[in-house]
């Protein structure tokens, strides 16, 4: 908890409506840098494979670092739905964990995505989380509701229950955390735009647009 006390001032500007807020971002911006091209979309191994929706040769490529107790991440996976409509094919989003420690239940959260992953609804869970955060956040065992949104989307709930036990996960998310953290990320949402880090003055609906809006006039370009 400690080494994120510099990161915990934020600004608080709520999404109010689609087309006029913006996330929360913490005060003291970090240096994040660009995704390097050995560190692009192709994997090495299952732990470095990305989780992937849209249009797999989309021009533009929206990765984001998330954290799913982070209450910006949750504000932002609403407008995520409205990008992927509104791009379409021109549009693919990538997720990878980043939980903070500060969040008591974010790492057990991201070992229940990459458990329903593995029976090919990482997606599924991805959303279901992130529209019940404000429940199983205060829940006193988040498992038993983790293993009810399991069935929900239709998951077989015992090999649930022994997946988020296992290495397989536990690398998953432990690779994508180390991963972030060569690129500087300190705080969640953390995007980049065509392996560009998206400027926190950017972090908001209009700003993103922009920012995509301007990589798919590079693409046409080139």
């Amino acid at each position: 908890m400690k080494r994120y006390l510099p990161f915990v001032i934020v600004a608080l500007v709520a999404l109010a409506t689609i087309g006029s807020g913006a996330m929360l971002y913490r005060a003291r911006r970090p240096h994040v840098l660009s995704i390097p091209e050995n560190k692009t979309l192709s994997a090495k191994s299952d732990a470095d494979a990305p989780h992937i929706r849209g249009n797999p040769d989309a021009p533009v490529t929206l990765e984001e670092y998330g954290d799913f107790q982070c209450p910006p991440c949750g504000m932002f996976a609403t407008f995520l739905g409205q990008l992927e409509n509104e791009y379409d094919s021109r549009l693919r989003v990538v997720f990878r964990n980043f939980p903070l420690t500060m969040h008591e239940h974010a790492r057990e959260a991201a070992l229940a995505a990459e458990a329903a992953g593995l029976q090919g609804r990482f997606w599924e869970m991805h959303d279901v989380l992130y529209r019940e955060q404000e429940t199983w956040s205060k829940a006193p065992n988040v498992r038993e509701l983790f293993e009810s949104y399991a069935g929900t989307i239709g998951l077989d709930v015992d090999k649930f229950k022994k997946d988020m036990d296992g290495e397989q996960v536990k690398a998953r998310v432990e690779a994508d955390r180390q991963r972030g953290q060569s690129l500087g990320i300190q705080i969640t949402p953390t995007l980049f735009i065509n392996n560009q880090p998206l400027d926190p003055k950017d972090k908001n609906p209009e700003g993103i647009r922009a920012e995509i809006n301007a990589a798919l006039e590079k693409k046409t370009q080139t």
